[in-house]
């Protein structure tokens, strides 16, 4: 069977295949130029050690690819989003009314973060969640101060930013009322919370990853 598998053509099958016969000496010069363009890195030595076994695995060196570094997305600078007034609140929409139905879904976000906020829960525990709870929605007021205008100011938080919050009272007025150096206070089903601004100045995005220390000095 190896026979009839390996022995040459005859000359007429060649030519109905168009097939020029080759003798063993132009085929044993083909194979060792083919192996030597196919593995140019191995020697002659090595290919004809390779011939004598009987046994070739052509082996493929690609192309290193070089790898393209990815440019990472640039956000908005603070001076393009003042330009582009990402954060501004038309004045149209500045009315209490507008953002009384986000106060009820806060109100239940709440309740819904703090388990039903029983009348049996931990003070402990709901304080620990309001601090890391997302305030937009939240009625807050200025407790204290030491700039005494902005006590009593009392409204639902439309934004909140690093320093300061954006507050919207019943007289339809949009106040900026910085963090530092004021108390606010907020109640939802009867408990009331106290937040120390200066103790506050964070993200909202960067409160979920804080921890704060509920005991210490309390100040202004």
């Amino acid at each position: 069977m190896e026979e009839q598998l390996y022995r040459r053509l005859p000359p007429e099958d060649s030519g109905d295949l168009r097939i020029q016969p080759q003798g063993s000496e132009e085929a044993r010069v083909f194979v060792h130029a083919f192996l030597k363009r196919s593995m140019p890195q191995m020697k002659d030595e090595a290919i004809q050690d390779m011939l004598t076994r009987k046994a070739v695995v052509l082996e493929h060196y690609p192309k290193k690819k070089t790898k393209q570094k990815r440019k990472k997305a640039k956000g908005f600078t603070a001076k393009q989003r003042r330009e582009l007034r990402l954060f501004e609140i038309e004045p149209e929409q500045q009315r209490y009314a507008i953002f009384l139905p986000l106060h009820e879904l806060w109100k239940q976000y709440i309740r819904d973060l703090c388990h039903g906020l029983k009348p049996d829960a931990q003070p402990y525990m709901i304080q620990s969640k309001l601090l890391k709870a997302d305030l937009h929605g939240a009625i807050v007021t200025v407790t204290k101060s030491k700039c005494p205008s902005y006590v009593g100011i009392t409204g639902i938080i439309l934004q909140e930013f690093k320093h300061v919050f954006k507050i919207i009272t019943k007289e339809d007025k949009l106040k900026v009322v910085p963090k530092l150096n004021n108390v606010f206070s907020l109640e939802i089903d009867g408990f009331i919370s106290y937040i120390y601004g200066s103790k506050f100045l964070l993200r909202a995005s960067e409160r979920s990853a804080k921890k704060f220390k509920l005991k210490g000095t309390i100040d202004l």
